[in-house]
């Protein structure tokens, strides 16, 4: 890339490609994606054969080379470059570094894909999940909490550092009543549980997974089916953990044993206990969040990766309940 300084701080810099068949992939329909990346970081941009010219404010421009190097990268590797994977290039690049390293280094390795993060706190929260015991996850649905986190799992899974994965969901009425659904009891609470089958299929293979849970290795299971077990050389995951009491909590928290890992993601603000029931998970969060060898990782709605619309719903949701409360 050479750069160019004009007036007032103003950068011209352009990027030679060197693969021009990538290029329609890289800009996007109709340059869809070149667009919100001109939009987002307020440069223009230009192409002409495999050369790009960018112009802006310089930290813009450098921003926007970034993410623009990064997502050709990609393309040379074989993955396919959506809309949304141009806007998490975006977030990600306001928080490429940290102590560690490159966020953007940050992966996970699955049977069936490689798993990146979509904003720094996500990078940040596979890095707590690679180098801590047990991990708290805070924050509004959308954020990659239990997606990661079954992916983490995965992954020391198949490297053999685990020997089981482990993942539940207390079966709260979230307003309905299960004695009123059709079937046996597993068949009442497998539609709590149907997000984390959907995690699985995506990172292990049908049959492979089919496999793994009919010998015990990978189990799905509401909360209550915990109690009296003792977690050794497993990846466990409670998710929703805010429909938790402090009863049920601290079962589950006890339940660890020697080389094994927990994690717990929930969101405080969208629990399904009666009224006059304390979330499991905030009373948990005062009482461990000290402790060495515990990471807390909390999401806000500028991590929400699902359609944009949805995080500007959050954040709709948010400032309502903050209003209320002054």
């Amino acid at each position: 890339m050479k750069d160019k300084n004009g007036k007032n701080g103003a950068t011209d810099a352009t990027i030679v490609f060197q693969d021009n068949s990538l290029l329609p992939a890289l800009f996007g329909e109709n340059d869809v994606h070149l667009s919100r990346i001109e939009k987002k970081f307020g440069v223009s941009a230009s192409s002409r054969g495999n050369v790009l010219a960018l112009s802006g404010e310089k930290a813009n421009t450098e921003a926007a080379r970034a993410v623009l190097e990064s997502l050709y990268a990609d393309l040379k590797a074989g993955s396919e470059i959506r809309l949304a994977d141009v806007d998490a290039a975006i977030r990600m690049a306001g928080g490429k570094q940290d102590d560690d390293g490159d966020l953007r280094d940050v992966a996970v390795k699955t049977m069936k894909k490689t798993v990146k993060p979509y904003s720094p706190h996500q990078a940040k929260y596979i890095q707590a999940l690679d180098s801590n015991d047990l991990v708290f996850a805070l924050g509004p649905a959308g954020t990659g909490k239990t997606y990661l986190a079954v992916a983490m799992a995965v992954s020391l899974f198949t490297s053999g550092r685990v020997e089981k994965i482990i993942l539940s969901r207390p079966a709260v009425e979230a307003g309905e009543k299960l004695g009123f659904l059709p079937g046996n009891l597993e068949e009442k609470v497998d539609p709590y549980l149907r997000p984390l089958y959907d995690a699985l299929y995506d990172m292990i293979p049908g049959e492979k997974l089919a496999r793994h849970m009919e010998n015990g290795e990978i189990e799905v299971a509401p909360l209550a089916f915990m109690r009296g077990r003792t977690f050794s050389n497993a990846f466990v995951i409670l998710d929703e953990a805010q429909n938790t009491t402090p009863t049920q909590m601290k079962m589950f928290l006890t339940r660890m044993g020697e080389n094994s890992r927990m994690v717990v993601t929930g969101d405080l603000s969208q629990t399904d206990l009666p009224k006059d029931v304390k979330s499991g998970l905030g009373d948990a969060i005062r009482k461990v969040e000290h402790i060495e060898g515990i990471a807390v990782v909390r999401f806000n709605e500028t991590d929400v990766v699902r359609h944009a619309l949805a995080a500007r719903i959050v954040q709709a949701y948010d400032e309502w309940d903050r209003k209320k409360r002054q």
